[in-house]
């Protein structure tokens, strides 16, 4: 979870996400961890910033041979 999609915007300052999204989101993360709990998988969920992140997990477990990721789309005004 980046922090900073829990700020407010740079347009307008009304929150990215709000409580109803914030909840929807953990409930979903959380059924999808409890679906790979039972698959045999896990699903590692970290908060900071991405860059930093990653960087720390990638550390973490020495052997990664690639990383994949997408960034958000944004629009303009």
């Amino acid at each position: 979870f980046d922090p900073r999609h829990y700020l407010g915007t740079h347009c307008y300052g009304w929150p990215k996400t709000g409580s109803h999204r914030l909840r929807f989101l953990l409930e979903s993360v959380k059924d999808l961890r409890d679906t790979l709990k039972k698959k045999g998988s896990t699903l590692v969920v970290r908060k900071g910033k991405p860059e930093d992140v990653v960087c720390d997990l990638i550390t973490q477990l020495g052997s990664v041979t690639a990383v994949v990721f997408h960034e958000e789309v944004r629009g303009t005004l």
